[in-house]
């Protein structure tokens, strides 16, 4: 049973902050461009900005491409347009217009944290690990691009080098739950599974209501034969949610294993319930086989009487 990664995209424009797709709490910094060449350029990566704060995408878009017309140099207006184009979900038009940003900036670290962010959504590893290197060369006090470069460690199966990127991240970013879930993962690939636990407690401190974390809690003590705690951290995660499929999934196996059949066959089947609503016929059809088994136990248990 496997648990999402979360990709954090810082995307950073003039005086604005947007993380996608989980939002990452950092303190927004004002746009600052000192003696810009052409003012009119300033003026349409303004006026892109007032655009995307009401949620006009296409008009930001045109008025970024428009100031970079205006000054190629520009690195805001590059920057701005990776912003809009990520927010479109124009993956590779951002990738290429951060690398711009970082083409006008060569300075410009925030752009290489987001251009490997790009790269690593992209699945291209090697070169969003150099970018992202690059970015916290240039700002070693980068949470987010710490942040990034771990989620590549772990694509690449480098858990002890992803943990120490997910430790600083989450050092640099006090408020941010997902770098100690991040953590919590790394630890549970390297078999550690009290720091894991106590990095996704980390996690649930930092945000209560973090349904992952808390199946995850349930995860890590189920396979160490905890059951009944496990039990607690599924039954919070769908006290959260109370569509998280895997939560009543993994409360069904709990109570297999507690011998607790008619409890188990209750949750199992509104867990397929959940899992078919949402389109899942996977999961969907690994919990009607839990079903079936349990059905031929209830079998021999009439046939031994």
């Amino acid at each position: 049973m496997s648990i999402r990664s979360f990709l954090k995209i810082s995307l950073v424009s003039a005086g604005l902050f947007v993380f996608s797709p989980v939002v990452f709490s950092v303190q927004a910094a004002p746009f600052q461009l000192a003696q810009a060449p052409k003012p009119s350029a300033e003026g349409k990566v303004n006026e892109g900005l007032r655009f995307i704060q009401q949620g006009k995408l296409n008009e930001a878009i045109a008025a970024f491409r428009e100031a970079i017309r205006i000054n190629p140099k520009l690195a805001a207006a590059h920057y701005n347009l990776g912003l809009a184009l990520r927010q479109a979900g124009q993956l590779q038009p951002s990738a290429d217009a951060f690398f711009q940003a970082t083409k006008a900036d060569p300075n410009f670290a925030l752009a290489y944290a987001n251009l490997g962010a790009a790269l690593l959504e992209g699945n291209n590893l090697k070169q969003a690990r150099d970018y992202l290197n690059r970015a916290i060369e240039l700002d070693p006090r980068s949470g987010v691009a710490q942040y990034n470069l771990g989620l590549v460690l772990m694509q690449e199966k480098n858990y002890a080098g992803a943990a120490q990127a997910f430790q600083k991240s989450a050092t640099l970013t006090p408020s941010a739950p997902e770098p100690l879930f991040q953590l919590g993962q790394a630890y549970q690939q390297q078999g550690k599974w009290k720091e894991a636990i106590a990095a996704f407690q980390q996690a649930i401190q930092r945000n209560p209501n973090y349904v992952e974390a808390h199946y995850s809690v349930g995860l890590m003590e189920y396979y160490q034969g905890n059951l009944d705690q496990a039990l607690t951290a599924f039954r919070k995660a769908t006290q959260i949610n109370p569509k998280f499929a895997n939560g009543y999934y993994a409360a069904g196996l709990v109570f297999v294993r507690q011998n607790k059949f008619a409890d188990a066959e209750r949750v199992l089947k509104y867990a397929k319930d959940l899992f078919m609503a949402q389109g899942n016929t996977a999961w969907a059809k690994k919990t009607d086989q839990q079903l079936q088994q349990l059905e031929r136990i209830g079998q021999g248990k009439m046939r031994g009487r």
